[in-house]
């Protein structure tokens, strides 16, 4: 979870409430709704341990149709803008610390991403304890750079620098808030959040998943809350909100206010950080990949699992291909808006499928059973995050994201429903047909 948000998202998420104490409130309730949202998705995923989270999911409370849709917007824009997002980070924090005096040059700061996603893609083909090993480094190494943060943040409000947290509800430059802002506020922290049903995509891979699923969640989102609320206290001790608006990296302007010659520990903590997010997102996204394919609903080649490493390698190449396009491409600010807005919208539906289930299989075995009123609170945020910014404010990114979720139906019908087959993937097909029961699927 941890990853470029919390050292991204302040400065935004600042502007579109207008206020230090508002933004708090928008901080610790992003916390709570991704742990409500998790709860009910552990509910799920001890209901199917299969991977894919929901993709699963949509399976089995509205069949193929819905979950298709799932698969063809996750894996064509879902998953890789958020890659995309969590290395263009990376890249330019890492290449910050060797530009002091300048920005960035862009072209420079896409090449380190591109870099940084074939290393990830490298890493995550070569084994699941590899994997898995960076993933457990790259943690233990962003946790000690949060807590370099909130010990100098706790250092400055030691010296009584608390001015800017003694007037946190006054308005930063006479600036209001209304629904439209206050959602759009709330995908700038949700971003910092996302990862939070990272594990259900890996369910399979899970020791013990009725218990380890609940537990780490029950954990983790907690941790990580708490972290991001001392990181923002922490970035106040040092800089006004105002400063913290105009700031294009806070952690950086924190840095080199606070550490001195030490202040290129900063971003390259960032860049720890970013890493081993993007880490845990290709790792997720593989398997979504596979899940999906071995269905039929994706190419029957992205189902293939590598015979002696056994990682999805297809779908991580095929995930590492879309971000690195999107990366060459893409903006952050508007990839985040854009991911965001398309993510809740099947947010929202696993609370629906969670619902429906809980009365089409009313018997079902559930290791976890979360509270009603928890789905059904996410379900309704989740409605009031998708619409709410768009009665403030249309833009055509929403166009689009609707757009792309119905044109899934143009491509469900004719290649899946249907089972049409180009004549060029003719011979493919029926090779593969011949051997799928084969153990050697791929190499």
């Amino acid at each position: 979870m941890i990853g470029s948000g919390i050292f991204v998202s302040p400065s935004g998420l600042l502007l579109r409430t207008g206020s230090v104490g508002i933004s708090f409130v928008v901080w610790t309730a992003c916390g709570l709704l991704s742990l409500c949202g998790a709860l009910a998705y552990a509910e799920l995923g001890t209901m199917n341990t299969s991977s894919g989270a929901e993709y699963a999911y949509f399976m089995d409370a509205f069949g193929a149709p819905p979950a298709f849709l799932f698969s063809w917007v996750s894996t064509l824009v879902l998953k890789p803008s958020q890659m995309a997002i969590i290395c263009l980070s990376f890249a330019q924090y890492t290449v910050e610390a060797f530009t002091v005096d300048c920005e960035p040059p862009d072209q420079v700061v896409k090449i380190v991403a591109l870099l940084a996603i074939v290393l990830i893609l490298l890493i995550n083909c070569y084994s699941v304890n590899l994997a898995t090993g960076v993933q457990n480094a790259f943690t233990a190494a962003k946790l000690m750079a949060i807590l370099v943060v909130i010990i100098g943040g706790s250092y400055k409000l030691i010296q009584g620098n608390t001015q800017h947290l003694q007037t946190a509800f006054d308005t930063i430059d006479g600036s209001t808030i209304n629904i439209g802002r206050l959602a759009t506020a709330f995908y700038t922290g949700l971003w910092a959040y996302d990862g939070w049903n990272n594990l259900n995509y890996v369910t399979e891979e899970i020791k013990n998943p009725s218990k380890n699923l609940p537990r780490s969640i029950m954990i983790g989102i907690p941790l990580v809350t708490l972290c991001y609320a001392l990181i923002n206290v922490s970035y106040l001790a040092v800089m006004s909100p105002s400063e913290m608006i105009e700031s294009e990296a806070v952690a950086v302007t924190f840095g080199n206010r606070i550490l001195g010659v030490m202040a290129w520990l900063m971003p390259l903590s960032v860049a720890i950080s970013t890493f081993g997010s993007a880490n845990g997102t290709l790792f997720a996204a593989g398997r979504l990949c596979f899940a999906a394919s071995r269905e039929g609903h994706l190419l029957d080649c992205l189902s293939y699992v590598h015979v002696r490493r056994f990682t999805p390698a297809p779908g991580l190449i095929f995930h590492s291909l879309v971000a690195g396009a999107m990366v060459l491409s893409g903006n952050i600010d508007s990839l985040i808006d854009f991911f965001s807005f398309t993510a809740w919208i099947f947010y929202g539906g696993s609370m629906v499928a969670l619902l429906v289930m809980r009365r089409t299989r009313p018997n079902h075995p559930r290791p976890y059973k979360c509270p009603l009123i928890i789905p059904v609170l996410v379900l309704v945020i989740s409605a009031y995050l998708i619409v709410a910014p768009i009665i403030d404010k249309p833009q055509i990114e929403y166009l689009y994201a609707a757009g792309f979720i119905g044109a899934g139906m143009l491509v469900y019908l004719p290649f899946v429903k249907f089972g049409y087959v180009p004549k060029f993937m003719g011979g493919y097909r029926r090779r593969y047909t011949e051997n799928k029961d084969s153990s050697m699927k791929i190499d």
